[in-house]
């Protein structure tokens, strides 16, 4: 941290300011002070823990949520949604854009705590900093403008009347995932909070602190903080909790679990957003720059570590240059620096937790068992810390390798070679997955035909994922097994509404009227639709 930073007016003292500069460690981070301000308003009686990857040592005791406790939640955020629905989108609208600001000046404390509660580098952790900015700025500038009145054409022209209004959903129940504790919870509520709806937050309890300090941040920057409540709890018992009190339910994480949320959400009739898994395909065409698509599959495949959705896991590369790019991409993955610190530098951290790794360690095994070839990497690093795995790379993946078609969720890509364009957008699309893609090419124009063949939700030229996500302005989401419903634009933030139709009949009524009989106002209606078409009123 820097003496430059500004303390947290609205809250008094900022103990995360007060961590010293330099080498910082866990304790230096999350202090006592930090725990007890961050968990002060979490709705749970009993008590549970986080941890960091980096050394698997306890971070904080935090209070956990019952099921009695998410109700108690959700009753403190239905009474004060109304009032927060009632302040004008504007003055809603201005809060996003003073946390952009406040993000961008205290973004030190909210990196440490992501890499410390998820193991990331500093540079990947930093791209949720600049998600979240982003995303603050698009709705605190464009939200009144989604949210508008709008203009329809009326039944019968300049006699009917009416508009479109978009009215908040009530109170929104958000399951965020660990893997982008920053974006990922806080990045999807900004929209439903400036559209006029509370939420009720349960983040991943080994990434609470990130989720927590947002909270406190945009508490800061103006949020009623009754109206965003966040529990805590394991999945199984206050997932379920969120989807039966919810008016709609935003949820990031396993195509498994996205299921029983959507079983869930349909038995009560309420809406539902998903993000789900990911077997994304990077496709290198043989006029690509092989140097710059050799530098691209490293940010492509290996940021946080490939714990994110929209990563690459399967790589085709034209015959004709894939030694070439192979090569290149190998030694630039060899070179890369895996650590600890709570500094730039390291070019990639620690998976999560004990799982990740030995899923892991389950696809690369098998694969090399069955006949694949390591190209780079391979082995557990627990020299570096209990969770670190090599960025590895497999040639010679086939079916029935588990890494063919199971979703990794870890450093790991297999190479697959190609001759035929048809042939390579066929195999790009025979995955059960559709979330994201890459094409790599010199030809703009051969790029972007190819881009509308491939059954993804997002498809990003000449890199692996960050411009289709950074866009803010332009849908993303999953198609097939990937989601439903997408982020960012006029769909991330009109899928946190409900649209209301206001009719006003003026001067003659919708029935016989002027002494007409039934027939004729028949008639006349008939003909005046026929009329209608031939002036084109839509």
């Amino acid at each position: 941290m820097t003496d430059s930073q500004a303390p947290a007016a609205a809250l008094g003292t900022n103990p995360l300011a007060a961590a010293p500069a330099g080498a910082r460690t866990a304790a230096d981070v999350v202090t006592p002070e930090v725990v007890a301000q961050l968990t002060r308003d979490v709705v749970g009686s009993g008590r549970t823990a986080n941890h960091t990857p980096f050394t698997g040592e306890k971070l904080a005791d935090l209070p956990e949520s019952t099921p009695e406790d998410v109700a108690t939640a959700f009753e403190r955020a239905r009474a004060a949604q109304p009032l927060w629905a009632a302040i004008p989108v504007r003055r809603r609208a201005a809060i996003l854009l003073r946390f952009h600001d406040l993000v961008l000046e205290r973004q030190a404390e909210v990196l440490d705590l992501i890499q410390l509660e998820t193991g990331k580098a500093r540079l990947h952790a930093h791209e949720e900093v600049l998600a979240v900015a982003i995303a603050a700025r698009h709705y605190g500038r464009k939200a009144a403008s989604y949210l508008r009145p709008k203009r329809r054409t009326g039944a019968i022209p300049t006699l009917t009347k009416v508009t479109e209004l978009r009215q908040p959903r009530g109170v929104v129940g958000q399951i965020a995932p660990w893997n982008y504790p920053f974006e990922l919870s806080i990045g999807d509520a900004l929209p439903a909070f400036v559209s006029g709806n509370a939420v009720v937050m349960k983040p991943d309890t080994e990434t609470a602190l990130t989720a927590l300090w947002a909270r406190d941040l945009l508490v800061e920057a103006g949020l009623p903080p009754e109206v965003f409540q966040v529990v805590l709890g394991e999945g199984p018992v206050v997932g379920p909790e969120i989807v039966k009190h919810a008016d709609y339910v935003s949820f990031t994480g396993s195509t498994r679990t996205g299921r029983e949320v959507a079983q869930g959400a349909a038995a009560r009739l309420i809406g539902v957003s998903l993000e789900l898994g990911g077997k994304n395909a990077m496709l290198v065409l043989e006029d690509a720059d092989v140097e710059k698509a050799a530098a691209g599959a490293v940010r492509a495949c290996f940021s946080s570590a490939g714990q994110l959705c929209i990563s690459i896991e399967r790589l085709y590369v034209h015959e004709s240059i894939a030694d070439d790019f192979v090569a290149r991409f190998a030694a630039r993955t060899k070179a890369m620096r895996l650590g600890t610190s709570l500094a730039y530098g390291a070019d990639m951290g620690s998976l999560v937790g004990e799982r990740q790794l030995e899923n892991v360690k389950r696809h690369v095994e098998e694969a090399v068992a069955k006949g694949a070839t390591l190209v780079a990497g391979g082995v557990a690093r627990p020299d570096i810390g209990p969770l670190f795995f090599e960025p590895t790379i497999l040639d010679g993946v086939e079916a029935p390798m588990a890494v063919c078609a199971e979703e990794t969720f870890g450093p790991v890509v297999s190479i697959y070679r190609f001759t035929d364009e048809d042939e390579v957008v066929a195999q790009a699309n025979a995955t059960a997955y559709g979330l994201n893609s890459s094409v790599w090419t010199k030809n703009g124009k051969r790029g972007h035909a190819i881009a509308a063949r491939l059954r993804t939700g997002t498809v990003n030229i000449n890199e692996g994922y960050a411009p289709a996500y950074g866009s803010v302005q332009a849908p993303m989401g999953g198609m097939k097994e990937s989601g439903l419903g997408r982020r960012h634009g006029s769909e991330g933030i009109l899928k946190y509404t409900e649209a209301q139709t206001v009719a006003h009949q003026r001067l003659i009524p919708m029935a016989p009227s002027f002494g007409m009989d039934d027939e004729q106002y028949a008639a006349f209606m008939s003909i005046s639709l026929k009329a209608l078409k031939v002036l084109r009123f839509r």
